[in-house]
């Protein structure tokens, strides 16, 4: 195995020209390998990079990489957003839970993965620690095999363990991982984090994400006993529900008692808590996200986010216009996972309005605007103002109900556009 350790400008002379690279998701993208192959601009054209949502730097996608390297990301990131909308890159509009299977099934063959693990254990074997969901499909499917050593990954456990006989070679690089320190919610984001907590059943099943809304949910779940976790992600806030009991998953009917997550994202602490954890399950995010698991667990309680949400129930939550600012990911995955599950309950949250003023609520949507969750699959739709259940609601029905959450300096003019549209409100 010593062999195999080398340099990782040796590592990365294995990438050639016209060859697609695929780089570990989110907080475990390999900083010494993305430098790396980016100091190899002057020698590569044509290398397509494909990757989720990455944290860290990305040399590749600056202005003036164009021709060398081209992103095709399957989640636009704010390191990648601009290098997008340039034409540096471009968007894969895909469920996440489908993500796996673009490599599985050669839709999108992988010659080379970049990844960063833990150290080799004594029998071999290496972790893909806080980042398994498409990195495990990507790490067994690739010809080429990179990874960044580093002793601050942990040990997970689940579907991220690797043998050394997997990874063409070894790069060592002991490197403080990316960390997401979450902010206290404003008076906003806990008024939404309050009326999305009333809504969870003790001994729900949760799904949700990262972000103000779902930490400031999460500080609403003191009171509530016997919760469960499976989900895409997750961060510090669920760390300490389960340190402080409320989270100890017994009622879960797949995995009953563990944490159930593709990826992690939050503090050293985090990090520390999932270490050698046998508590927490990472696992490959095609099953994580299929609805048919998900809607096995009961109450399912999938809190999700948008960008604005039209009267008739359309969820946008990927673009801003034609924009492309993040995208489909899991959203749909568990919001019909949840729909299907017995008691469950799919929720979308977001403020009523933008930093700059304008009503999430809106009559229509933006033009170009994309939809994630269609009015046919939209739940619950919650605000700091209320919440608002569309399910089985007519059109009608369902505008009043969001004009009724929507903020009160807008709803005068929603009434009248809804008037225009349905002839009585």
């Amino acid at each position: 195995m010593k062999d195999k350790y080398i340099s990782a400008d040796s590592a990365l002379s294995e990438v050639k020209t016209g060859q697609r690279v695929f780089i570990h998701s989110v907080a475990a993208a390999p900083p010494l390998l993305i430098d790396a192959l980016s100091a190899r601009s002057s020698e590569l054209t044509d290398i397509e990079i494909i990757h989720l949502h990455t944290e860290g730097k990305t040399p590749y996608a600056e202005p003036g990489m164009e021709g060398k390297f081209f992103i095709n990301s399957l989640f636009v990131a704010a390191n990648t957003r601009k290098a997008v909308e340039e034409g540096r890159g471009d968007y894969i509009p895909i469920f996440l839970s489908e993500c796996p299977s673009l490599f599985r099934k050669k839709i999108l063959p992988l010659d080379v993965a970049l990844v960063q693990v833990s150290p080799p254990d004594k029998h071999g074997f290496c972790s893909l620690g806080i980042s398994v969901d498409i990195s495990k499909a990507a790490v067994e499917t690739a010809k080429i095999v990179i990874a960044q050593v580093n002793k601050n990954m942990p040990r997970t456990h689940g579907d991220g363990i690797i043998h050394a006989d997997q990874i063409h070679s070894f790069v060592e690089g002991h490197l403080p991982l990316h960390e997401h320190i979450s902010e206290t919610p404003s008076s906003i984001e806990l008024a939404i984090g309050k009326n999305v907590a009333s809504l969870v059943e003790d001994g729900a099943t949760l799904q949700m994400g990262i972000g103000a809304i779902p930490n400031a949910v999460l500080t609403c779940l003191l009171s509530h006993k016997d919760l469960g976790i499976h989900t895409e992600m997750f961060s510090d806030g669920v760390m300490e529900l389960v340190q402080k009991g409320v989270i100890t998953g017994i009622h879960k009917k797949k995995h009953p008692g563990k944490i159930v997550s593709g990826f992690v994202m939050g503090s050293r602490k985090l990090y520390d808590f999932i270490d050698d954890n046998p508590q927490v399950a990472m696992l490959d995010i095609g099953y994580i996200n299929d609805p048919h698991v998900i809607r096995k667990n009961p109450k399912v309680t999938a809190i999700n986010s948008a960008v604005e949400v039209d009267l008739t129930g359309q969820v946008c939550a990927d673009s801003i216009g034609t924009k492309q600012y993040s995208g489909v990911g899991g959203q749909m995955d568990f919001i019909r996972g949840a729909s299907l599950s017995s008691g469950g309950k799919p929720i979308i949250a977001l403020p009523s309005t933008t930093s700059k003023g304008e009503s999430r609520i809106v009559s229509v949507l933006k033009p170009g605007a994309d939809v994630v969750t269609t009015r046919a699959h939209v739940h619950y739709i919650v605000t700091e103002y209320g919440i608002a259940n569309l399910y089985g609601k007519n059109l009608r029905q369902r505008a009043k109900a969001l004009i009724a959450i929507a903020h009160p300096d807008h709803r005068e003019q929603l009434e009248k556009e809804a008037l225009e549209r349905f002839r009585i409100l």
